[in-house]
Order: structure tokens, then sequence, then C-alpha cells
């Protein structure tokens, strides 16, 4: 059905031309992308950011076209730049947070750690002495409370900005705080893209060293405006070893490169399991797909995370590893995680 929709869409876009080069917006053109996920459309199309007015009436009438498919739930079209101007779209400077460096945990699919990772990552942070935040931008499924075992409403300030709530000395905000746990968010695109300015914009985040976001699944509409819209200071990669899981690790990574935004590296979970009876390793998901991943794609191998039953209980009780077992070396892996990715970024 993607494959369709897409070529669906290809159809509808080669009979527009770029109104600078004049060159046809099709599946040849490097300019161009497309990428859907489940009936959610989002385009990339990079240009000179001087050019920027020229490109308004285009954008109006590819979009009006696109919406006529009767498989598209929502279409988001973004204009991008490799160079920065004043006279720039500004699509960057939407999401504004005063951190030294913001990462975005990202998985291609849903069910592989990411959340998991994301929590225990900022966490890690915080215990090497850093300033940290946590955003929990999974709309849809909100894990950040209850792996950090915090809860409440946050409060306004004088600004009226949302004061975020704190749990081990890391800021926390999730749409989690603000709906009941076992109510569902039933929302399309643009209630999502209003939800997620406002957990940046609409928060007193103060300053901070990092702030790590826990993007959704997949490689959608939301994942691509928060990527072009927040200033990242890169992606991590998070997936288990199968060829099913790696598949769709590959869109996010070139997702990441499409929008120009650095892969800092890959983390292979679920990547062994340690038997407590017979203290032999097992292999389940398979092992070593994300590191050749990582090579394929010529960036770093972070590490590979097993599957860990304390780790699973902790999470549940909202107790992060860093916290609760300070000395494992489950706890040991995340901080090396942390130091290797900090000594990149600097």
């Amino acid at each position: 059905m993607s494959d369709q929709l897409i070529e669906k869409i290809y159809n509808i876009t080669k009979k527009y031309k770029d109104p600078v080069s004049n060159v046809a917006l099709d599946k040849d053109n490097k300019s161009f992308s497309v990428i859907t996920k489940n009936g959610n459309i989002s385009i990339s199309l990079s240009i000179e950011s001087q050019n920027i007015d020229k490109y308004e009436s285009l954008l109006t009438n590819m979009k009006k076209s696109i919406n006529e498919i009767k498989e598209a739930l929502s279409v988001n079209i973004a204009l991008t730049s490799e160079k920065n101007s004043k006279n720039e779209i500004g699509s960057e400077k939407r999401f504004s947070v005063n951190a030294k460096n913001i990462i975005a945990v990202a998985s291609g699919k849903g069910g592989v750690g990411k959340s998991t990772f994301a929590v225990n990552y900022a966490v890690a942070l915080k215990t090497i002495g850093f300033k940290v935040g946590i955003l929990d931008a999974d709309i849809y499924g909100p894990s950040v409370p209850r792996m950090m075992g915090i809860s409440g409403r946050p409060q306004a300030n004088e600004n009226k900005k949302l004061i975020p709530l704190e749990s081990y000395g890391i800021k926390c905000m999730s749409i989690g705080f603000l709906i009941g746990v076992d109510t569902p968010t039933i929302w399309r695109g643009p209630m999502v893209m209003k939800a997620l300015e406002q957990m940046f914009n609409g928060v007193e985040w103060g300053e901070l060293d990092y702030l790590i976001i826990d993007l959704p699944p997949g490689t959608g509409d939301a994942q691509l405006t928060l990527a072009q819209s927040s200033k990242l200071s890169g992606s991590i990669i998070i997936s288990t070893p199968q060829d099913v899981a790696l598949i769709d690790a590959r869109k996010g990574i070139n997702m990441f490169n499409r929008v120009q935004v650095p892969v800092l590296g890959i983390v292979e979970n679920m990547s062994y399991f340690i038997c407590s009876n017979c203290d032999e390793r097992h292999e389940i998901f398979s092992n070593g797909g994300a590191r050749k991943e990582a090579e394929k794609f010529q960036v770093s191998f972070l590490g590979e995370l097993p599957i860990d039953k304390n780790l699973r209980i902790h999470s549940d009780e909202g107790r992060p590893i860093c916290i609760s077992e300070p000395e494992s070396y489950l706890a040991k892996i995340y901080i090396d995680i942390a130091k290797k990715v900090h000594k990149d970024l600097i």
C-alpha cells in the first residue's frame, strides 16, 4: 500500500516543476523526497533560502492536488535549505529551547525499546554531571511518565509557560501529564503539531546541557517536522538485530540524512540474553545487524544492550537502571554511550 501511495504521489508531483531550476519534481530529482506512513504524507524539497517566496504558489497547488488522493490522511510539505540566512524559512526556529545539545532518539518501528533507551540515556547524562531535560514526543504512546516514576499536571508560571515536572533531577514533559493514563490520543496531524510546539515553546525549560527527545516510531509527519524544526544536534537510532527491524531503521537514517541532521550512532537493543540458569548468552533476535548497518552508513556503532529482566522491572516501577542499580553492567553501558556521544559532540 505504501509503495502504491508513493507512486500516486509522484504521478502528481512530476507534473510540477521547481520554479527556480525548472526541474520536474519526480523520482529522479535529488532535491525532492516523499515519505509515507499509514496515509500520512511528508514531502521535503531542498531550496536556496533566498528563493523561498517563489515557492508559495507551488506548495499551495501541489498540496491541494495530493490531498485529493483517497488514501491521503495528512500532507506536510517542508522546504529545507543547507544555507543559513536571515531570510530563511525559519522552520528551524519554530521550536526553540535553550539547550546546548538537542538529541532525538528514534526508531523506524515501535517495540524496539526506544523509550527505554531514551529515559536511561537521559539519566546516564545526568549521572555524569549534565543538566538534562527529556521531552516525550511520542504523542500516541507516551511512556516517559511511567518510566521516570512521575505523575501530575504541570503548572503554569507568570509567563504562562508550563513548568516541567522533575524526577531524579531531570526536567520532564510529556503529553501523558496532560491526559488520563487510559485516554487515547485520537488526533490528526495539525493537532499533533500544535501539541509538540506547545511542549517546546510553551515550557519553561531553563538552561540545559542536553534535551533528549523521545520521538514517535516511524518516519511520518511528526518525526519530519521535529527533525526540521528543533535545531537537532543529532539523532540516535535504536534497532533490534533482526532484518525486519533493520529495514525500518534504514528509513530513519535516510530521513535524517535528507534533512541534514547528523546520525550520532546506532544502538543494537535486545542484542542478546544471558540465561539466569545456565549463564549462557542467547541471541534471540540474531546479533550484529545494527553494527553492520552502522558500517554501511558510516556512522558510529554505540553498543549492544541485552534483554534484561531487571531493566524491565525497574522501568515498570519508574526507577531507571542508573538509579536503581548504578553499579550494574547495564548502567555502565548507558554511561559509556553517554560519554561517547558527548565526546563526539565536542
